[in-house]
């Protein structure tokens, strides 16, 4: 191979190797039950094959309307967050999303910001019969 053709795809190949590759496992049901406190339960599963992450500076949250919620660890079980988002009792559904701020060892540096964003998610409220 004629390495004068491969030295233009090197800048390409470098940055497509340190790309993050953030994965959600959307845990929560499309359709729940209408209930008195207008809180729905939602959770998510979050894994990343950045191997420069720093687990543990992650912060979660879920996004509905604008506003920003945290999430929580799930008890006992790795990678996984839970939470609650409000929809009014005039409203028939809500969409959402996940955003994960957390930091990741470059080099030379101190650790840098960054985010991944789910895709968006829509609930369903189900008024009783």
């Amino acid at each position: 191979m004629n390495l004068k053709k491969f030295f233009p795809l090197l800048p390409v190949l470098l940055v497509a190797g340190c790309a993050s590759t953030a994965t959600f496992t959307h845990m929560t049901p499309s359709r729940q039950p209408r209930n008195a406190d207008n809180q729905y339960p939602v959770e998510v599963a979050f894994n990343s094959q950045q191997q420069s992450l720093r687990w543990d500076s992650i912060q979660p949250h879920v996004l509905v309307n604008g506003e920003s919620y945290p999430l929580r660890p799930v008890p006992v079980v790795k990678n996984r967050w839970e939470g609650l988002i409000p929809v009014p009792p005039t409203a028939n559904s809500v969409t959402y999303r996940f955003k994960f701020d957390y930091r990741y060892n470059a080099f030379g540096k101190n650790p840098q910001p960054d985010s991944s964003w789910s895709p968006t998610y829509s609930l369903k409220v189900i008024d009783a019969q």
